[in-house]
């Protein structure tokens, strides 16, 4: 049996973590809405207009 060595040697994958962190943002908004969230609402927790004016610059 193969058993991580202590030290703090771990792999970190920045795309993954960027992604739970934003489901996370996702699942807060959605149990602090009353009703479903509309589209906007996920775009705008998921800060898509935000990324969209990065790429055109």
């Amino acid at each position: 049996m193969h058993v991580a060595p202590v030290g703090g040697t771990a792999v970190q994958d920045h795309v993954a973590l960027a992604e739970i962190e934003l489901c996370g943002e996702l699942i807060i908004a959605a149990s602090a809405a009353e009703d479903r969230l509309s589209l906007a609402s996920i775009d705008e927790v998921l800060r898509v207009a935000e990324e969209r004016e990065s790429a055109e610059v």
